[in-house]
């Protein structure tokens, strides 16, 4: 036996001073809403082929009303050391590596004093920039900016896309001449697809502006390209009328995929095609598409000769899919995050060929919530972006037996926070099952100190769910528990991750079955003595904020407090408005004209009489998901003729998600207050 070395290796001194260090940290801080704003997070991975690096874009606040910043960081798989690529906030998305690792290819936009052409004007444009560093450099310069792009598997190709506005030749004149009007169909920006040489620079268009692409993947051995494609750039084209299209590119001749009448055979007409992956042969291209209020599914297009033929993968029992799918390395086997009781995980499903498949195993075991994932081109090496209860998403290299390896720490600050409990829990719902959610208390708290004021937080959707990890967010989480409130999360009837049936039971049972599955769960949290029934408030955003108002309209009397925010009055008014009514039409299960009765039912504006509770309501100025006239239909009934103690508050210019640092932290400080004031009887004033 060789005898042990005196001297550690520097690597593991490092490691060890670093594990020390890290144990040495006292628990102390408390949170508050400053905190939110100094969070980073990560919005794109990608691994280099050779494995050696991860390229990932770190996001974060800007001040004022400024909104997040997004620049391109690498880090070394081996040393764990991260290098900044872009700064000043470059907008950087759409990572690719060309095969040999020495670039890596994104978009991004860059704007110089001076500048009004490409590609220094702010247009978005395609950038590369080698993995040790040095100043980006500009592979396209198109004279509106480039939209998506895609890099052949051996470095020499890039495919982008441009956009273009076209006019329908009926009333063309008038459009044309007076082209600053608003109009409901006739003008559309079309993308063009061009093939941009990488080593002669020679660039030409491949299709004309005769589609809207909404994502392209092209085949590894270069041959096809896939499209998700819509005729119009109008939102409600891709709910309804998305198709896949794969263009031969030799030959630039186009085949649809999918079409209407498939669509007829799915749960819903109204579903998105989304996510793109090619098995590394190019022969089989993995797709999903997605629904308000059914499962999710993933289908898989094989070529053997003539048109492609289409299956359905099955997928595990209670799993709900969440995206990311990619073939691993040159096998057959198709991997993707999925849910299942508040926990995303990676899938691995082997032998997906021929229109079968084999067994499907989990690659990270545990209770992680994974965001993002991507593999070396071999497929061996593997890194995730995840998240757990008592660490915010960071980057971990993921073994063959499931062990993680953390490789970057993105939010050192939160190793001194004074953290929320945070626990998994169920009760009996609205029909003798079981419903779960997640519950968070105070730092503190141990059982038997006495019940807390409460706050019932409601995740957006429906076809959502609250996940298990810790988050600091506008919505209450653990910012609520660290003012010594209970927050209780619901994951309801037609949330994901706990089976179809509980998800699809919600169609045609809106402001009904989901409502008594957070009222039972209320009654479980008052019967653990865990929240105080003179106490309790309310609040969500989106489809929380709709059930937000279902609640204080169904129970006004369980509620002494509500934060409602972005959230529908009225269904029918839903559907006339809002941006995808192919939601309200699946929930409702018809148009308005064809089913009156389920959207009266499902709308709590026809129950406001029975309201009582004091009511904070949050909305976009500009909002095209909830429009704005919800929350103002709801301020006036509360307001002028019910009398009830409310307060509106408009973003100015929002959309449904408030964008600036300003807003959010506007929100936050709005709700602290109001809950403050009604739950802990005091002025509502400190909010810092």
């Amino acid at each position: 036996m060789r005898p042990i070395s005196r001297a550690l290796p520097v690597a593991l001194c490092s490691l060890l001073l670093a594990a020390c260090a890290a144990a040495a940290v006292e628990r102390d801080h408390d949170i508050v809403p400053a905190d939110y704003f100094d969070l980073a997070s990560v919005t794109a991975l990608a691994v280099s082929p050779d494995g050696r690096f991860a390229a990932y874009v770190e996001s974060r606040w800007g001040e004022a009303k400024e909104g997040r910043r997004n620049d391109l960081w690498v880090v070394d798989l081996a040393s764990r050391e991260p290098l900044r690529l872009t700064f000043d906030g470059f907008g950087a998305a759409d990572l690719h590596w060309d095969h040999a690792a020495r670039w890596i290819y994104f978009t991004g936009r860059q704007e110089r004093a001076g500048e009004e052409s490409p590609p220094y004007d702010g247009q978005r444009q395609v950038w590369r920039v080698p993995p040790t560093g040095g100043e980006p450099f500009p592979v396209t310069r198109a004279a509106k900016g480039v939209g998506r792009c895609d890099l052949a598997g051996d470095g020499r190709t890039l495919y982008y896309t441009t956009g273009e506005k076209i006019y329908a030749e009926a009333w063309k004149d008038l459009h044309e001449e007076y082209k600053d009007l608003e109009y409901g169909h006739g003008v559309s920006e079309l993308d063009a697809l061009h093939r941009l040489d990488l080593v002669s620079w020679r660039d030409e268009e491949v299709l004309p502006a005769e589609r809207v692409i909404h994502a392209m993947a092209l085949a590894p051995d270069g041959r096809r390209l896939a499209l998700i494609c819509t005729d119009d750039r109008e939102l409600i084209f891709k709910e309804g009328w998305s198709r896949l299209e794969v263009v031969e590119l030799s030959s630039r001749e186009v085949t649809p995929v999918t079409s209407q009448a498939w669509r007829q055979d799915q749960p819903s007409p109204f579903g998105w095609l989304a996510e793109l992956a090619w098995s590394h042969d190019g022969n089989a291209l993995a797709f999903a598409i997605d629904f308000d209020g059914y499962p999710s599914q993933v289908h898989v297009a094989e070529w053997g000769g003539g048109r492609p033929q289409l299956r359905r993968l099955d997928l595990p029992g209670l799993v709900s899919f969440d995206g990311g799918l990619q073939w691993r390395g040159k096998e057959h086997t198709l991997c993707f995050r999925g849910e299942r009781f508040a926990c995303v995980r990676i899938y691995a499903t082997e032998d997906v060929r021929g229109g079968r498949q084999g067994s499907t195993h989990v690659l990270t075991p545990g209770d992680p919530v994974v965001e993002d994932f991507d593999f070396a081109a071999d497929g061996d090496r593997l890194v995730a972006l995840l998240g757990t209860t008592t660490d915010m998403a960071d980057l971990y290299l993921v073994d063959g037996k499931g062990r993680r390896t953390r490789v970057t720490d993105l939010n050192p600050q939160v190793a001194s926070w004074r953290l929320p409990q945070i626990q998994q829990v169920g009760w009996v719902g609205a029909e003798g099952d079981s419903v779960h959610g997640i519950l968070e208390l105070p730092p503190a708290y141990r059982p038997g100190d006495g019940p807390l004021p409460a706050v019932l937080e409601l995740h957006g959707g429906p076809t959502s769910s609250t996940k298990y990890r810790l988050r600091l967010w506008i919505y209450g989480r653990a910012l609520l528990p660290a003012r010594g409130y209970a927050v209780l999360s619901p994951n309801y009837r037609g949330s994901t991750g706990y089976g179809d049936a509980f998800l699809s039971e919600l169609i045609g049972r809106e402001n009904d079955i989901e409502v008594r599955d957070i009222l039972a769960g209320l009654d479980w949290l008052e019967g653990q003595g865990i929240a105080d029934p003179a106490r309790v408030g309310v609040m969500g955003w989106s489809n929380g904020g709709y059930l937000t108002n279902c609640l204080i309209t169904a129970a006004p009397e369980r509620f002494k407090a509500a934060s409602s925010g972005a959230g529908v009055l009225d269904m029918a008014l839903q559907w006339a408005t809002e941006d995808t009514p192919g939601h309200v039409i699946n929930y409702m299960q018809g148009l308005p004209w064809e089913n009156l009765e389920a959207y009266v039912k499902a709308s709590p504006l026809y129950s406001l009489d029975r309201m009582r509770t004091p009511t904070l309501i949050h909305v976009g100025g500009a909002d095209p998901r909830v429009p704005p006239a919800h929350s103002r239909a709801l301020f006036r009934a509360l307001y002028h003729y019910l009398g009830i103690p409310v307060e509106l508050v408009v973003y100015p210019g929002e959309p449904h998600s408030l964008s600036t640092h300003e807003h959010r932290l506007a929100k936050m400080k709005w709700d602290l207050a109001w809950f403050d004031k009604y739950l802990l009887d005091n002025d509502g004033q400190n909010t810092d």
